[in-house]
């Protein structure tokens, strides 16, 4: 054996060696447009931290809450960092599925959390157990230019009865212009996100103070009655499987006079780059029914390691990078 051939086996074999070292995070993820972002920026992300490899699992909203709630309920360990809700993370965090989140760095600025979300998101041992990627609520986006053509004007605050009459004069089927966009695929964080919180502006409520489910009362009916109707007359066919990114999806493309939906989605309609009506838009806030409840709701993508990780080390390292101000 020359020298020549002894240093390539030395110096592959130190590669391997490197590559054997590398630690594996699996990372699982929704599949809506921010998180699609935090993807793209992987690559700096291990450039900072060359012994760290990155495994993304990317799902349908309803796929990803089935798998993590059965993989942390279990301590399966399939998953090293998990994208989980607002609601979620004080439940699971009591039951232990949880690791808190001690070591994101001396630099990260907790205290630059918005305090609701951050609080939503504290255990009560006062632990922060998820980071969050993003924090929203709801509102009315709207089309600005069919509005004017349909003779209205958006209020900032508007009621259902308003958004309900805009949407039958916007409504132009032979243009391929649906009057209103709105959820309506199944699903908890699909369709009665929506729901949910329209509810409320009706003034239903799942319970009350005795927990006896309320499903039945009238406030329930009276939004069910009014969404149905509103979506036979003036939303998309095949609305029973739009949901956040379908109905995206129409209203980039020009299709919905009117969408309610996340804050969140403000940067995609406005971005011209990926909305043809990019320059059209306008905002309001969430509609309401005159009992001084409005159609909002709080909540947050978060980042929380589960219990079964065997490398919580480096996913608090990720969490940090990815959730910090930098």
């Amino acid at each position: 054996m020359n020298l020549r051939t002894l240093l390539l086996g030395v110096s592959s074999a130190a590669l391997l060696s490197g590559f054997a070292h590398a630690e594996t995070l699996t990372i699982a993820t929704v599949n809506n447009g921010d998180m699609v972002r935090m993807q793209g920026l992987t690559e700096d992300f291990t450039k900072k931290n060359p012994d760290i490899q990155l495994e993304w699992v990317t799902l349908e909203e309803n796929v990803l809450r089935e798998r993590v709630t059965t993989d942390v309920a279990t301590k399966g360990g399939q998953y090293d960092i998990m994208t989980i809700g607002t609601y979620e993370v004080p439940i699971w965090a009591k039951q232990g599925w949880l690791v808190p989140l001690d070591n994101l760095g001396a630099d990260y600025d907790v205290d630059d959390l918005l305090p609701a979300i951050r609080s939503g998101l504290t255990g009560d041992d006062g632990k922060l157990y998820a980071a969050p990627f993003y924090g929203e609520s709801s509102f009315v986006m709207y089309r600005k230019d069919l509005m004017e053509k349909a003779g209205l004007t958006m209020p900032d605050a508007p009621t259902w009865e308003f958004i309900a009459d805009a949407a039958r004069k916007m409504t132009d089927r032979n243009a391929g212009i649906n009057g209103i966009c709105l959820r309506g695929k199944a699903g908890w964080g699909e369709n009665m996100a929506f729901l949910t919180a329209t509810a409320n502006a009706f003034g239903a409520r799942w319970f009350d103070e005795k927990w006896t489910p309320q499903f039945d009362q009238p406030e329930w009916k009276n939004t069910l009655d009014f969404y149905v109707k509103l979506m036979n007359d003036a939303g998309p066919q095949g609305a029973s499987s739009n949901g956040f990114n379908e109905n995206l999806a129409l209203f980039q493309q020009g299709n919905c006079g009117m969408w309610i939906d996340a804050t969140v989605a403000a940067s995609f309609v406005s971005n011209p780059k990926e909305s043809t009506v990019a320059d059209k838009v306008g905002y309001a806030l969430a509609p309401d029914t005159g009992l001084g409840k409005r159609g909002n709701w709080l909540w947050a993508w978060n980042l929380a390691i589960p219990a079964g990780s065997q490398k919580t080390a480096s996913a608090e390292k990720f969490i940090a990078w990815a959730t910090s101000k930098d």
